[in-house]
Order: structure tokens, then sequence, then C-alpha cells
């Protein structure tokens, strides 16, 4: 029987550290709730976001305990959005973020039925904002 309760973060590689922390503050409204330098220069930020952490890592920073191969653009992130799909849709018509895909029915990790919008962060980033489909 496992003992995960859950993810506490995710990291992501990006190309430039603060155009993508302004992308999720600007977006979600995350904030910045640590950051570690290397030489004066922001090597990671983490940003609290939706009662987890976004670990961004400026690519070639420089930290050896990361993935294997950090890759700019290599993540799929399934965020749940705490609102209808149509409001999740409106946010990214107001930021002018094209939609990829959606909204498209699907499933959470709860198994219940759900409905997602995807569209892509500075980076190439896959992000995935999923709604609970109301009763």
């Amino acid at each position: 029987m496992t003992q995960i309760s859950g993810l506490d973060h995710i990291a992501i590689t990006v190309a430039d550290i603060d155009i993508s922390c302004k992308f999720y503050r600007d977006l979600f409204g995350a904030s910045q709730v640590f950051e570690y330098a290397v030489a004066g220069k922001a090597a990671v930020r983490q940003l609290y976001l939706g009662g987890a952490r976004l670990s961004v890592h400026q690519a070639g920073n420089g930290i050896e305990l990361v993935a294997k191969r950090p890759t700019v653009g290599s993540a799929d992130i399934c965020m749940r959005w705490n609102g209808s799909i149509e409001s999740a849709v409106a946010l990214l018509r107001e930021h002018k973020l094209p939609i990829i895909d959606g909204p498209s029915p699907r499933e959470n990790a709860s198994g219940q039925p759900s409905q997602s919008v995807y569209f892509r962060d500075p980076d190439g980033n896959l992000l995935e904002l999923m709604a609970a489909n109301p009763i």
C-alpha cells in the first residue's frame, strides 16, 4: 500500500526565468516563495500555485540535482481549475493565449468527469486546465 498523499512540487526548465515567472504570476497570481541564486543570478525560483509549488529552473544553471536531461519546453502539466471550463477559456482569451485544444471531455485522477482546455507557456510547455463537470 502506498504512503504517497499527493504531489508537493513540479520542476520545469525554462529559457528565461524572469519571463516564465512573470507568465505564471500574471496568468494565475502565482507568488514567489523561494529563490536560489548563483553568482547573483536567479537559478531557481519556487512559485506557490494552487496549493503546490512550481519550481522554475533556469536552463544551464549549473545545479546538479535535477533531471538527467532537463530540457526547456518538455513539460506537460495538468492543473485542476476551481471554476467552470468557460471561466478558464475566458482567462486564456483575456491574456490572448491561443487554445490548442478544448474544451474537451476528460476524466480527472479521481475518476470524475471533467473538461480540459490546453495551451502553452512561453517555453512551449503544454499546460492543461481541468474543470470538474457541474453536477
